[in-house]
């Protein structure tokens, strides 16, 4: 894949609508399985975590371990790309907090408070 610019790369690999959640989710929580990243996201259908989670894994920032099991159990967790992503969003996290009011935010990620 060919980017417009290093903004663009970083942009494009942590857009899309759940994919921040998923990552802090994966950053609180260590390995997750997908009925908890689910039931953690709430509103997200199936078929929309599990693109997102393959555009995750494709861009190297989560990895996913598959076990030999009946039924098989898969875990999905942050790759060391992707904790070296954590420091960033944290910073876009502080910045928001800082500049929008909380009565204007649903929910929030980095900040024990919860949203009004």
């Amino acid at each position: 894949m060919t980017y417009l610019n290093e903004f663009d790369a970083t942009m494009r690999q942590i857009q899309g609508k759940w994919k921040v959640m998923i990552l802090y989710e994966l950053h609180e929580e260590g390995m997750v399985r997908f009925n908890k990243l689910e039931r953690y996201i709430q509103d997200v259908s199936p078929k929309t975590l599990t693109q997102q989670l393959k555009q995750l894994e494709q861009d190297g920032l989560i990895t996913r371990t598959v076990y030999p099991e009946v039924p098989p159990r898969v875990e999905y967790a942050l790759s060391d790309k992707g904790i070296s992503l954590i420091p960033i969003l944290d910073a876009i996290c502080d910045w928001g907090l800082s500049t929008t009011p909380r009565n204007q935010l649903m929910r929030t990620l980095c900040d024990e408070a919860p949203a009004p």
